[in-house]
């Protein structure tokens, strides 16, 4: 991984919130390569393992990127699993070719085709944190290879008690989503808009330390998305919840005063598919508490055990 620099934090800033009996795994060999989808140069850091029976892909949210939640994804190793975080066009360390031209559905779409790209006949777990929980539902729809769905929060910005939650500005982001539909100039939609302004991360955890360092980090919460980024995301309509078929889990933060659990509750109840239920005890929305994050590890356990068993 890259050396740490005052400007620029790396996994290591983010291995110190964790439990100390926990940072061993976190802190183990990792590689980080690229993959060109459309001109972007996309980040991927890696655990293989060649010999593990399921994969597993990180997929973050807003403010978070593969570095800054590699401790608390690097737990699943545990299990024995074969392990990729990916960075999202404008977080971390991806390369776009047009910043000011990236949309919600460019995530999508991504993902799509990573997980039909990586596709080695082993069955592959999703694992989602935060917005990423939606967007791993969408990747999940129709894909071979997804064996099932593990979700920290299912966060609908169709819901508008939601979009309350997710920014700053509480109720009055209620008319966001019809007023994302409204056409601007073109210009105004490529704002580069600074994230710590826009979402409340001092609630990102129960640890104002590490909601300060995602808020500073500029690979995650401190860095700037464009405006026409956050209204294609307000006016995106999910499918995902009504159409993925594979089990779907949810361990939510039970202590989240960001996005409390009834919210992702209420998503999880369209899923057509089997799906559970789980509180992390102790967790904020960055899960990195204790026993909360070991119930998060025995989640995945269980998960990759389905899956493999399904696929023999």
């Amino acid at each position: 991984m890259t050396r740490s620099r005052p400007d620029r934090p790396t996994a290591e800033d983010y291995v110190r919130f964790l439990p100390p009996e926990r940072r061993a795994l976190a802190r183990g060999p990792a590689t980080s390569e690229h993959w060109t989808w459309r001109d972007h140069r996309v980040r991927l850091l890696r655990h293989r393992d060649a010999a593990a029976p399921a994969r597993v892909l990180l997929v973050h949210g807003a403010g978070g990127y593969s570095e800054a939640l590699w401790p608390v994804a690097a737990q699943s190793l545990e299990a024995g699993l074969d392990l990729t975080a990916v960075d999202l066009p404008l977080y971390g360390d991806t390369r776009s070719p047009d910043r000011g031209a990236v949309r919600y559905d460019d995530w999508v779409h991504l993902l799509q085709d990573l997980v039909a790209a990586e596709d080695d006949g082993r069955p592959l777990l999703l694992l989602g944190a935060s917005m990423g929980g939606m967007l791993a539902l969408e990747a999940a729809v129709g894909a071979h290879s997804v064996a099932g769905v593990l979700v920290t929060c299912l966060l609908d910005p169709a819901d508008a008690a939601t979009r309350a939650r997710l920014t700053r500005l509480g109720p009055l982001a209620g008319p966001g989503r019809a007023l994302s539909a409204v056409p601007l100039p073109r210009l105004l939609d490529r704002l580069p808009l600074p994230i710590a302004q826009i979402a409340p991360l001092a609630r990102m955890s129960r640890d104002p330390a590490l909601g300060a360092l995602c808020a500073r980090d500029p690979r995650g919460g401190g860095g700037r998305v464009p405006l026409g980024f956050l209204r294609s995301y307000l006016g995106y309509h999910h499918r995902g919840p009504e159409q993925v078929r594979v089990p779907v889990v949810l361990a939510h933060p039970a202590r989240d005063t960001w996005t409390p659990p009834e919210l992702s509750e209420r998503v999880l109840a369209r899923v057509t598919g089997p799906t559970r239920a789980v509180r992390l005890d102790e967790c904020g929305h960055f899960p990195l508490e204790e026993p909360g994050l070991t119930a998060l590890v025995a989640e995945i356990r269980r998960l990759a055990g389905i899956a493999t068993s399904d696929a023999r």
